[in-house]
């Protein structure tokens, strides 16, 4: 049971929301833009592109104020690196500087603390077509981006995330567009990407510290809790070697700039090991972050190897597949229930990942995802005024940021919530269909309709729990 008088929350606790550059602005070509492997990326059946997502582009002045409305103290974002430099490189669009200054001033104004992720999934096509992250230019092309965003921004921006959900891209790649299956070996090719863009994170966490000293920075992976599906022993080493690939593998490297062993000797049994290149191994291990974010949306629940792949995603999504012969093998937990997509709700299992993190890398820790996906439906309110009743997504957060102040009186160092999302936007796979935001937007998957946005009954909870410093929940 949560004690108030225990409950030591951070001074100036960062209560805010999240949104990505691809799946919330729109203007996919305007204002400059290059255009992105998500742009040109072939997109799931029967659902939306991203070309014009909310229109938060058009609109961010409206969100700003419904942002401060809802009482964010801090708003997660991205910047669309094809808005700061068309084609990867090369010459900077004045446009694209223009936009985000823009945004973050609004922000500002309102007293809401911008927290900025570099890299969302939404790669360069210009660079794509030149290898992308396989190719080691690329780490510079990166490197210099950044710099180029630190100049620009970093006056009035003091929190950075480095890659959005970096293990997602790369053990999942096929599943979010991000990965060329055309190649000989993809998955060994999906892994050199991924030494090179841990190479990247390290040399930007490291100019971020030297150029903006009183700025924090971190990585963004999703980190869960992995579970054996029985108390065989074969069922926890499989979730002892899941662990390791899924989530120390990254997070090892970041912090600790080395391999994980178990990781390691994963790539060795597939012949995915990376080249690794003179002086790689002094850059990874000489840039420490500042802190931790992470993504939980659920748990995982893995067996011993039955020998074969396995098609079936972790929380129900078919996209997804879990499963590496000899290692781990996907399984459902019984004792969770699910949502209408088949994700597991596990709410104890967030509590129990921010104990482990904790205890593993001894870093500030900042939630940069959390939340429901749902299929709401506007309605109309007792006084007439469009809302969705979203009380499962109140339910779902409420359980969430529980466990987290549960954690907290345990000792663990939080110091933002950031759930996904600010305002609905398009979900990776199901489209516009799929809503995760406190503010409704007015579109369906093909019909743009006024774009007009409406408070949720969620808004109004969050915006309780923030006034209150979840005294209130």
């Amino acid at each position: 049971m949560l004690n108030p008088k225990s409950r030591q929350l951070t001074p100036h606790f960062l209560w805010g929301a999240s949104t990505s550059a691809y799946q919330v602005e729109g203007a996919w070509n305007e204002g400059g833009k290059g255009s992105s492997v998500i742009d040109l990326a072939n997109h799931t059946e029967g659902v939306t592109d991203f070309k014009v997502c909310s229109d938060h582009y058009h609109r961010y002045k409206e969100d700003v104020k419904l942002f401060a409305e809802l009482g964010l103290k801090t708003y997660r974002f991205s910047i669309a690196w094809t808005r700061i430099f068309p084609n990867g490189r090369g010459e900077i669009n004045k446009e694209g500087i223009a936009f985000y200054d823009s945004l973050i001033n609004e922000l500002l104004s309102y007293g809401i603390e911008p927290f900025v992720t570099l890299y969302h999934f939404d790669l360069p096509q210009a660079l794509a077509e030149q290898g992308g992250w396989g190719n080691r230019e690329t780490i510079d092309a990166f490197v210099e981006y950044a710099r180029i965003v630190f100049s620009h921004f970093g006056d009035r921006v003091k929190f950075w995330l480095t890659i959005n959900e970096q293990n997602m891209m790369i053990l999942h790649g096929n599943a979010l567009g991000t990965q060329d299956t055309s190649l000989a070996d993809p998955m060994k090719a999906l892994y050199q990407e991924n030494h090179h863009m841990l190479l990247a994170q390290a040399q930007v966490i490291k100019l971020c510290r030297q150029v903006l000293p009183n700025a924090k920075i971190g990585p963004a992976p999703n980190i869960v809790s992995i579970y054996p599906a029985s108390s065989h022993p074969e069922d926890i080493l499989a979730a002892n070697n899941y662990y390791a690939i899924r989530n120390w593998l990254y997070l090892d490297m970041t912090v600790f700039g080395r391999y994980n062993t178990t990781a390691w000797h994963f790539l060795k049994c597939r012949g995915w090991t990376p080249k690794i290149e003179k002086g790689d191994m002094e850059i990874l291990a000489n840039a420490m972050p500042n802190f931790i974010a992470f993504n939980y949306y659920t748990s995982q629940t893995v067996a011993r190897s039955s020998g074969e792949e396995v098609e079936k995603g972790h929380t129900g999504d078919q996209h997804l597949t879990v499963g590496e012969s000899g290692f781990y093998t996907a399984s459902r937990n019984n004792h969770l229930r699910v949502n209408e997509f088949g994700w597991e709700v596990d709410p104890i299992g967030f509590r129990t990942t921010l104990r482990e993190i904790y205890d593993r890398y001894q870093l500030p820790l900042v939630i940069t995802e959390n939340g429901l996906g749902a299929f709401d439906k506007l309605v109309t309110d007792e006084q007439g005024n469009p809302t969705v009743e979203d009380d499962y997504r109140i339910d779902f957060l409420r359980l969430h940021i529980e466990q987290m102040l549960l954690a907290i009186e345990e000792g663990v160092e939080v110091f933002g919530f950031c759930p996904w999302s600010a305002i609905d936007l398009v979900s990776t796979h199901q489209g516009c269909s799929k809503r995760y935001g406190f503010i409704y937007v007015n579109r369906d998957e093909f019909d743009i309709k006024d774009l007009a946005r409406y408070r949720k009954k969620s808004f109004y909870w969050y915006q309780k729990l923030i006034n209150t410093d979840a005294k209130a929940l």
